[in-house]
């Protein structure tokens, strides 16, 4: 239902769910309603346990700003939005534009990225009006537990909390999106970087059957972990307090001074690497764990397996993942050849990897082997091998690789990590996006980002993102640059190089532990 009111355009748009009635605003020709709890704080008794339903409650609710970040790492200065901001972390946002029962329209549900650490669905590039508007959809965001509440593998808690809060918000989605609108048979999730090794474990879990028809990885990373690695580095951050990892001694530090405990880890985990190994290196304290329960095997092998089958997959990467984090580094132009060889000898597959990065790119220098490598070993090649592992097992996959470069900071970061979110949201001038995209954006950016929008809700709506599906025979990609079009794969001689690998969980080396 919806009523009329005093809110900025004139309506008050309200809607009655199960758990009560909520009152949102209308915005840009949307109904936007913020902050709707999906589970219960996990707090107090509820801190590290798998998420409970939130209770109901009586009249109407407000539902006009979004909730509290969770506690956060200390990147980019998260942490700081994090602190003192309350503790009903497990929310929801809405944006409809039909809020009626009878409406069912197609529903996206974005999880968002931020390395399993860092994250927070209040951000303004992940405004859903425009991709709502324009799309014709329900668009849906959340948040879920990041860094040691969300994914730390803790003594007595179950493992990948966070994966299950993704889960929980799902089984809102499912139980509660038809009063806004959303047909809860049509619900796609679409994600990029952590948010799509998100979803490409719950494409592996047996606890998120049935509560998705499709799904858009974008720049799905690598990295999961093995329990022993994950309890390693639990271990470690436990340490920094003077403390075990389990349940019983971490309850009793603030959940804020935990998050700078595992900051202190993280930057100083590269002398970790003879235990932690690759994700020492690249200073990656979490990821999900493989712990055969909640996450039964790898997305690849669940893929391969089948377990994808029923499920329709958009799946793609950047062309140079790397150069933004070059770029954070302040490496841009100074990469060495020193460099470049630990990295190959470190992240290149296989016992002769390095020599072969370095026949199958003649011609590249010190810092284009160090940005090859890296791209590859942690999201392009991973994301090319979902798309694999899903037609392996029966199912139905599209592949796409983003080309068109960014034009901010000088146009030197080109088709980076991170760049395909403003594009997809369409929200090219707030937030972090204009760095990327610059002040003022170009008639290519907004058509590069209009092709983006209408294959992502044409995908949401129907399956069909408007290319071909990807099969091993013509490995058709579509490529979403200065000049679209749809081709084999680009990224041939990366393939080549990496077929016969197989992305296993990351395991504890060494003998030596924490615990």
């Amino acid at each position: 239902m919806t009523t009329a009111g005093s809110g900025p355009t004139g309506f008050e748009p309200e809607v009655r769910t199960a758990a009560g009635v909520l009152r949102g605003r209308t915005e840009e020709g949307v109904a936007v309603f913020r902050g709707v709890p999906f589970a219960e704080p996990p707090v107090g008794s509820l801190r590290f346990t798998a998420p409970r339903p939130a209770g109901g409650w009586d009249g109407v609710r407000e539902a006009v700003s979004y909730g509290p970040p969770p506690p956060q790492a200390g990147y980019f200065g998260m942490d700081a939005m994090a602190r003192n901001a309350g503790t009903d972390w497990l929310t929801v946002n809405v944006w409809s534009p039909d809020p009626s029962p009878s409406a069912a329209l197609p529903v996206l549900v974005w999880v968002q990225g931020g390395a399993y650490g860092i994250g927070t669905s209040g951000l303004p590039e992940y405004d859903g009006a425009r991709l709502a508007r324009e799309g014709g959809l329900v668009l849906v965001t959340f948040n879920y537990r990041v860094g040691m509440e969300g994914f730390a593998h803790v003594g007595g808690a179950p493992a990948n909390r966070g994966l299950l809060d993704q889960v929980a918000a799902l089984e809102w989605v499912r139980d509660s999106i038809g009063a806004f609108g959303g047909d809860p048979g049509r619900v796609t999730v679409f994600g990029q970087s952590a948010g799509a090794g998100s979803i490409a474990a719950l494409l592996a879990m047996p606890r998120a059957a049935g509560l998705f028809r499709r799904a858009i990885a974008q720049s799905v990373p690598g990295t999961f972990f093995s329990p022993e690695l994950a309890a390693d580095i639990a271990a470690a951050v436990a340490a920094e307090l003077g403390l075990r990892p389990t349940v019983a001694e971490l309850s009793a530090v603030s959940p804020q001074r935990l998050a700078a405990a595992g900051d202190a880890v993280a930057a100083k985990s590269p002398s970790f690497d003879g235990r932690w190994g690759q994700p020492a290196l690249r200073s990656i304290p979490f990821s999900p764990v493989v712990d055969g329960d909640v996450l039964p095997v790898t997305p690849w092998q669940a893929l391969a397996g089948g377990a994808g089958r029923d499920i329709d997959l958009v799946v793609g990467h950047t062309r140079e993942e790397q150069r933004l984090f070059t770029a954070l580094e302040g490496a841009l132009g100074q990469v060495t050849e020193e460099q470049a060889a630990t990295a190959l000898e470190v992240f290149a597959p296989g016992p002769d990897g390095a020599h072969r990065y370095r026949a199958g790119f003649p011609a590249a220098g010190p810092e284009e082997l160090y940005e090859l490598v890296h791209s590859d070993w942690l999201f392009r090649m991973p994301s090319l091998h979902l798309a694999d592992a899903q037609i392996s097992g029966g199912g139905r996959a599209h592949m796409y690789e983003l080309t068109w470069p960014a034009p901010g900071m000088g146009g030197v970061l080109g088709a980076c990590h991170g760049l395909d979110v403003p594009l997809v949201f369409g929200n090219l001038r707030s937030g972090q996006p204009a760095a990327l995209i610059g002040e003022r954006p170009s008639p290519a950016a907004e058509e590069v980002s209009a092709s983006l929008r209408t294959a992502w809700s044409a995908f949401a709506a129907h399956g069909d993102p408007g290319w071909p599906a990807y099969d091993r025979e013509r490995r058709l990609t579509r490529i979403f640059g200065e000049q679209p079009s749809v081709t084999p794969y680009p990224e041939e001689t990366s393939r080549l190089l990496w077929q016969d690998h197989l992305f296993p969980a990351l395991p504890l080396l060494g003998q030596e532990t924490m615990r």
